[in-house]
């Protein structure tokens, strides 16, 4: 066994609670001023002096070690950042200087665990084939947040290799994770392969997370955690540093609880020209390729601008009450559900 493992399984058994009684009272001691909170809000209280960015970091792990590690066990965590309190006394201390770097300025955010941190944290797929070795350096995605004074807070738990080893495979199941389950039904799917970072968001484990998509690994996880999942055009964000399946598919994309939040994150993680790692951030889309088209030169620096709040004015929700086709039509959507809908 490995140093960092070693390591990692000391300081999860010195944080676990010893009792039944200890793990009541943590969870009775998780902080819910934040809960849905958004970026914006986050932002006014920081900017007012009504909140930290410590502060704030210090209310998610609290929430993870109670709810995620013990309580109900989301399990959406693999890792956590043992630097992050530090890098969020950082950004505290920028603001402070009348510093702000983005609109994730001080915001704790989690990553995939196949997405590169140049940090004291692993980087597996959920493998036990990759611990051991931390990344030599960030993947353009994690550079980014941490230009943009994002607090790294951690890592989520994947399907192992993000779905990529088996037609058998488990969605949110690896074997350095275990399985991930889903917030609103802890027996129920997160599905996958980013189904911690679905699970998280969901959660309220951070304000915002990333995953990584090749065929439904982000839209996927979103609906089924009740978040707001955006696959980017593959290009717009850099696969550099992130564990490969498809050159033509892959794309990190954010999950968030409201579409802005969502939107505010993608403007940070984004490669608007080529980032010297990953060629896909200087060509264009796959079916663009061979018509003459370039790469455009107007890509927007902040997509929270096409947010629209009366976006879904005069459209028509439908609802499933008996089931759709590949589901069981012996659930149906609950009473409770319906009620609320109408």
């Amino acid at each position: 066994m490995t140093a960092p493992v070693i390591r990692n399984l000391l300081l999860a058994a010195l944080l676990l609670p010893t009792s039944a009684a200890a793990q009541s009272a943590a969870q009775n001691a998780v902080p819910p001023q934040h809960n849905e909170a958004t970026v914006a809000q986050l932002q006014a209280e920081m900017a007012s002096g009504r909140l930290t960015s410590e502060h704030l970091t210090q209310e998610y792990i609290t929430r993870i070690l109670a709810l995620d590690q013990n309580g109900s066990g989301v399990n959406a965590i693999i890792e956590l950042n043992p630097d992050a309190l530090v890098v969020a006394r950082n950004a505290d201390a920028l603001r402070s200087r009348g510093v702000v770097l983005g609109p994730l300025h001080g915001i704790p955010v989690l990553l995939k665990d196949n997405i590169d941190t140049g940090d004291k944290m692993q980087t597996s797929a959920g493998s036990f084939a990759l611990v051991g070795m931390a990344a030599l350096r960030d993947s353009t995605v994690a550079a980014n947040l941490r230009a943009g004074g994002a607090v790294i807070l951690g890592k989520t738990n994947l399907s192992e290799w993000a779905n990529f080893r088996s037609f058998e495979s488990i969605s949110g199941w690896s074997g350095r994770g275990g399985q991930t389950h889903n917030p609103y039904g802890i027996d129920r799917n997160p599905c996958g392969s980013s189904s911690g970072s679905g699970a998280a968001a969901s959660a309220n484990f951070a304000t915002v997370s990333f995953g990584s998509e090749t065929d439904g690994s982000i839209v996927c996880p979103a609906n089924a955690n009740g978040v707001v999942g955006i696959k980017p055009t593959v290009g717009l964000t850099s696969r550099a540093g992130v564990v490969p399946i498809s050159h033509t598919q892959d794309t990190v994309g954010p999950h968030g609880r409201t579409v802005a939040d969502a939107a505010a994150a993608l403007s940070v993680i984004q490669s608007r020209s080529f980032d010297g790692r990953d060629p896909a951030t200087g060509g264009v889309p796959l079916g663009w390729q061979g018509t003459g088209k370039t790469r455009p030169k107007n890509i927007p620096t902040d997509y929270s601008k096409f947010v629209n709040p009366n976006g879904l004015q005069g459209a028509r929700l439908g609802v499933t009450r008996v089931g759709l086709g590949g589901f069981d039509p012996n659930v149906p959507t609950p009473q409770s559900v319906l009620n609320a809908f109408e």
